[in-house]
């Protein structure tokens, strides 16, 4: 699963990364993104077809809900159901996004209690989470946009810490992805080759939503955060 992430990649340069037009968002950096939180989402506009830089809250809701008090707020959707799923299935098809991040976090359970672990890519760029998006109308008229992240199976270096990962798209397959070129979007819901990530222990206090910074990437000594924002 992906249930914590770091987003704290400039908006301008998320931008550049990805050929967004619009206006920048007023987006602040942070270092423990949890759900509910409004996050820098890549999407294609759906008038212009433009690739677009927006903040969306971090819980998907799918337009049929009748009331957020019933809403499920998935924060992540199974790749190998999201086609199927009533609840997933038109976003898959007609609105699928990009999530931006600098590093995720998981859990491995242990004998002294859970560690928290840091991940990256090896390489020190940021990494593009495969998203799905959806509208939300209330009955004022007011539109809410929410995301999910995709997970997979784990490949072998994440499988000692988690059974999944969240799906992580290569730049070759944005276009795909953001529908912009004909693919099988199916095809690229997979986990990443072996070697490609890297992780390390850091503090729990990354447990609290309410720490915040970029000392949680440390370990003691390495930090990503400088190499991700060269």
């Amino acid at each position: 699963m992906c249930g914590r992430y770091a987003s704290f990649l400039p908006p301008d340069l998320i931008a550049r990364l990805f050929g967004t037009t619009n206006a920048l968002p007023n987006l602040k950096p942070t270092w423990n993104m949890a759900p509910t939180m409004d996050a820098a989402v890549v999407r294609r506009h759906p008038d212009s077809g433009e690739r677009h830089l927006d903040l969306l809250t971090w819980g998907f809701v799918p337009a049929f809900t009748r009331s957020l008090k019933e809403a499920r707020r998935a924060v992540n959707a199974r790749a190998e159901t999201v086609a199927s799923s009533g609840m997933f299935r038109n976003a898959f098809a007609k609105r699928r996004c990009i999530v931006p991040a600098g590093a995720f976090y998981e859990w491995q359970a242990g004998a002294a209690g859970k560690t928290p672990y840091a991940i990256a890519r090896a390489d020190g760029d940021p990494m593009a989470f495969a998203g799905i998006w959806e509208g939300w109308r209330s009955p004022d008229g007011d539109i809410l946009r929410t995301f999910a992240i995709l997970t997979t199976t784990a490949n072998a270096q994440m499988a000692v810490l988690h059974e999944r990962m969240p799906v992580i798209l290569e730049p070759a397959d944005w276009p795909g992805w953001l529908g912009e070129t004909e693919v099988d979007a199916a095809s690229l819901l997979r986990p990443l080759p072996e070697g490609v990530l890297r992780t390390w222990p850091v503090d729990k206090r990354v447990g609290n939503v309410r720490n915040d910074g970029p000392e949680l990437l440390l370990e003691s000594g390495p930090d990503v955060a400088g190499s991700l924002l060269v």
